[in-house]
């Protein structure tokens, strides 16, 4: 038992070890290759219009009540954190976000969208309207938490994104060329398989979205994650065979009424 657990500690740690190793590789290939990313023309960018600066102030403890007081208050309880090594965090603030706020980009941008862009995020002290400036950083949303029912934000949880941070994220996926399509325009319909595709981003360019051109797309065709253009610089965290949608033959009770 005890050459077993001794090895299975031994292969975990291997594991740790070798994402730590690989992560490292990444980003030092990134900061290598490019110093100063920026977004390339021909892809899509974040909009001006929803850049803000998202306003917060410490929080000293934790817990289900403390959380209940800080949303009576029109607070969101939340957390900030660094992302050591891709995946797991460090440097953890406890964090209130005001929720008129974080409720107006939710609504203006959409949950997906919310959480594939990065803000500028100020910790000030003791109240919102204080001048006292305890940090002040870039930070993209991991998590974001609703109610069932009136969608209030519950949790955000944020990442801190300085320019050298390479960040994994859901990146919502914008279909355009529907009114083309030589299959769709033929009576077949588009089956949607993936609304958003996991990658690793340079902080400075995660993209707001990536397109998907049904433009070419016939009946019976369909496109896959390795067939979405992006940036060089992110690296897909998925299979390049994983499907993400397909052009199908025409329902059959389209077919019926055709008759």
């Amino acid at each position: 038992m005890s050459f077993l657990l001794q090895r299975t500690v031994f292969s975990k740690s291997t594991q740790i070890h070798n994402s730590i190793r690989r992560y490292s590789q990444l980003q030092a290939l990134v900061q290598d290759s490019d110093p100063d990313l920026t977004y390339l023309d021909g892809f899509p960018r974040p909009d001006p219009k929803y850049d803000e600066t998202i306003l917060a102030i410490p929080r000293s403890n934790s817990g289900t009540s403390i959380s209940t007081k800080e949303r009576k208050a029109g607070r969101v309880p939340s957390i900030l954190f660094e992302q050591e090594d891709g995946q797991h965090g460090g440097n953890k603030r406890l964090i209130s976000v005001q929720t008129n706020q974080i409720r107006k980009l939710v609504n203006h941008l959409g949950r997906s969208f919310f959480l594939s862009r990065v803000f500028d995020l100020e910790v000030r002290s003791p109240a919102f309207e204080s001048d006292d400036i305890v940090e002040k950083v870039r930070v993209l949303p991991r998590l974001l938490h609703l109610h069932a029912a009136t969608d209030a934000p519950l949790n955000v949880t944020f990442i801190r994104a300085p320019s050298n941070a390479l960040l994994k994220v859901n990146v919502p996926l914008v279909y355009i060329g529907d009114d083309i399509s030589p299959g769709l325009r033929k009576g077949a319909y588009l089956n949607t398989i993936k609304r958003t595709v996991k990658y690793l981003c340079p902080a400075d360019i995660v993209p707001p979205y990536i397109e998907v051109d049904l433009s070419e797309l016939d009946m019976g065709q369909k496109l896959v994650m390795g067939d979405l253009k992006v940036h060089p610089a992110l690296k897909l965290l998925q299979s390049k065979e994983e499907p993400v949608c397909k052009i199908m033959g025409a329902r059959v009770s389209d077919q019926k009424k055709s008759k």
